[in-house]
């Protein structure tokens, strides 16, 4: 059986001085590198927090730039088509303005050559039909 005496108060004081003891030599020691490990924690978080936070305006100013210069190639691009566009109407109208010319002269040079052509073939031809009614004949026809 437990008897209450002065024993008890002896326990009661040792235990009181353990936890003081326990408290300077343990508690505190151990408390204070919880807090400084949740104090880095919390500073290592705050750091990411920026650092993602950095990231993403700079992700955010990089695709606005990437997406800038898509626009500018792209309307430089239109550009340079229409400009093209306009090149090739400019070259096709004076090939077609050239065109009536270049008939008007191809037609030109054909009827000399045709007439020229005549004028050898209508001499020919009569010294071809004299030559062959000489031969039918036998004779000169004149």
């Amino acid at each position: 059986m437990i008897k209450i005496d002065y024993t008890m108060l002896i326990q009661m004081v040792n235990f009181l001085i353990l936890i003081v003891i326990l408290n300077i030599l343990l508690y505190k020691p151990i408390l204070g590198i919880i807090d400084r490990r949740k104090k880095q924690a919390q500073d290592t978080e705050e750091e990411i927090k920026r650092l993602n936070q950095s990231v993403e305006e700079r992700m955010a100013a990089y695709e606005e730039k990437l997406r800038q210069a898509k626009t500018d190639a792209l309307e430089k691009k239109t550009e340079i088509i229409k400009e093209g566009a306009d090149q090739a109407k400019g070259l096709i109208e004076a090939a077609r303005s050239e065109i009536p010319g270049m008939m008007e002269q191809f037609h030109g040079e054909m009827n000399k050559e045709v007439s020229e052509a005549r004028s050898v073939l209508s001499g020919q031809s009569q010294k071809i039909s004299v030559e062959i009614a000489e031969k039918l004949l036998g004779r000169s026809p004149r």
